[in-house]
Parts: structure tokens; sequence; C-alpha cells
């Protein structure tokens, strides 16, 4: 798979990366431990270098997983995680990115990972109350230490990153960008722009929907992440399924499945965008992966583009409560 460098920080890696988060958390139940190690060294196998985690999924268990994996591969790949929240009886608990309890994340995050140093290290939301110059600060001392190799921030406004890339170089940007969430074009890409900053867009297939395998009849399990996101009602599903199928129009002409037109409209937009899709199941891998080598020409992507900005997509994607927590 061809590579790409997450903006000015030469940290190189795969154009896709893996989303390992469903695997244990969010997205309905959890995978058997040895499926999740297989599809992650199948990702691996095929020409995956980097590879998301964070404590928050499981909580912890998705570490220990990715670490398990990756352990034999460990000089082959880039590992990012995250820390910023507060965590108690197995359940998040706020926010929490005070110096000393990232580095106490940090050392916790190493010993999961079975790994000396990571890749990269987010902040998973930005801490209101706690400057973000300090959370640059204690990411800068882990770097001097050598546990840490880049930082990167998640879902921060415009302002926040700024402000920490003055304390400490910001390698990588992680937000929702897709086509059906495009808000970062405003203000977001413009600034990374700037100052040779990455992105990596999660969420990057719209949590699955704009794979065209959901519809207003499918049911989640109850403990799948999308039974709360506005955007999932049984009402606002069908009502968005004209954008769906217009990706699925353009993918016949393209010979390809949604999926990757979805993904290789994101590689188009920038050099140092790297989408992470994730998922479960060792053919959507494939297919995801296929994704890097449909070829969108200058003028596909300015069709695609203009036709789909042209869908108004119903429903917000979080619920207020989490909507709260991002472009801090």
């Amino acid at each position: 798979m061809q590579k790409r460098k997450l903006g000015s920080s030469n940290l190189e890696v795969s154009a896709l990366g893996l989303g390992c988060m469903g695997l244990s958390f969010g997205l309905g139940p959890a995978v058997e431990k040895q499926a999740g190690i297989a599809l992650i060294r199948a990702a691996v196998e095929r020409g995956v270098t980097f590879l998301d985690t964070a404590e928050i999924y499981g909580p912890f268990t998705n570490e220990e997983l990715v670490g398990e994996a990756l352990e034999p591969f460990r000089e082959q790949v880039v590992i990012a995680t995250k820390f910023g929240f507060k965590i108690e009886d197995g359940k998040q608990a706020g926010l929490d990115s005070r110096p000393a309890h990232i580095k106490e994340v940090a050392e916790a995050s190493l010993k999961r990972l079975r790994t000396d140093h990571i890749d990269l290290f987010y902040q998973h939301r930005v801490d209101p109350d706690v400057p973000i110059e300090d959370v640059a600060g204690a990411v800068k001392d882990l770097i001097h230490e050598g546990k840490v190799r880049h930082f990167g921030l998640s879902e921060a406004s415009a302002t926040t990153i700024r402000r920490a890339h003055n304390v400490q170089p910001v390698a990588a940007l992680q937000s929702e960008y897709s086509l059906w969430w495009r808000e970062p074009e405003q203000e977001i890409i413009p600034t990374l722009e700037e100052l040779g900053i990455g992105l990596v867009p999660f969420s990057p297939l719209g949590k699955g929907f704009l794979t065209g395998a959901i519809n207003k009849d499918t049911e989640f399990d109850k403990s799948d992440f999308r039974n709360i996101v506005p955007r999932f009602s049984q009402e606002n599903r069908d009502a968005n399924q004209t954008l769906v199928e217009l990706i699925g129009d353009f993918a016949k002409q393209k010979n390809a499945t949604p999926a990757q037109i979805a993904l290789a409209w994101l590689l188009a937009q920038k050099p140092w965008i790297v989408p992470i899709p994730g998922t479960t199941k060792l053919h959507r891998l494939e297919e995801n992966l296929g994704g890097a080598s449909v070829e969108l020409s200058v003028d596909d992507n300015r069709r695609l583009t203009e036709a789909t900005s042209k869908v108004n997509v119903q429903g917000a994607r979080y619920p207020e409560t989490l909507q709260k927590l991002v472009g801090r």
C-alpha cells in the first residue's frame, strides 16, 4: 500500500489505517479475542502500518488486544492511542488531562500495548479545566523521555490547535470527516494545511452508513453507540439514503463499492489525510483497503464533491451531551 506523511511531522504511515475501537467497544459486542488479533494481523499483512486505539475503548481491553496482536510486528507499525478521560469502575467519568494524569496514562498504555514507546499520543477530547499549553507541555516531556514520538489532538478547535502547536508541534488531528460530515472544510483543514498538521478522519464511512449496508429497518445491538446518535434515528436513516444512493451510482461508474468511493474521495482531498476505517470482518477490511487503489480524477472528485454537497444530511452526529465535548 502507498504511504503518506502526516503533515510536516515526518511520521509516515500507510495511506489507510485501521481503527480498532469496534473490535472491543462502541459498535456492538466485542469480538472474540483471537478473532480480533487475527483481523489486526491480517491488516498488517496487507500493508496497513497505522493502527488506532485508546485507553477508553473497553476501557483498556482494546489497547490490550492491539498490543498482543502487534507485538510480533512492532517495528513495522505505527501505534496511536489516546488520553484525556477519567475512568472509574470501568466506566468513563468525565475528562482529565492534568499533566500528572497524562503521564500515568502513558505508563499504563505502554504496558498494555507491550511496547517502550507510543508513536502518536492524542488528547482524546479537549479538557476545559486544563490549559492546552499544560497538556502540550506534558506530552513534550514524554517525547523528551522517549516514551512518546508524536503529539496529536482530537476534535479540537482551530484556536486550541494553534495554542498547542506553539508549545509542542502537533503531528495530527483526529476528527470526524467524510462525505456526510464536511464541517472540517470550513476552518479546520485550512488551519492544518497552514501549520503542516496531518488529518486522520475517523468514521470515514459514516459509522457504516456510507457502505450502503444500513437502512431504516436495520436493528443495532443494544450496546451499539449508534442507537443514541440522532443521525441514526429510523426517520433520519430513511432520509439520508439519498446520499448513499448517490455514492452508489458513482461507485458503479468506477467499478468500485460505495465504501471504496467514500475512502478514495477522502484520500483525494489532501495528500496528508489518512482515514482509519474500522471493521470486524475480513472481507470488509479487504474491501476498504481496495479504496486506496481507486483513482479519482480531478473531474471525478469535483463531480462527487458537488453532487454530495447538495444533499442536506438529516440528524446531528452526536447527542447533545457528547456534542459539548467537540470543537473546543
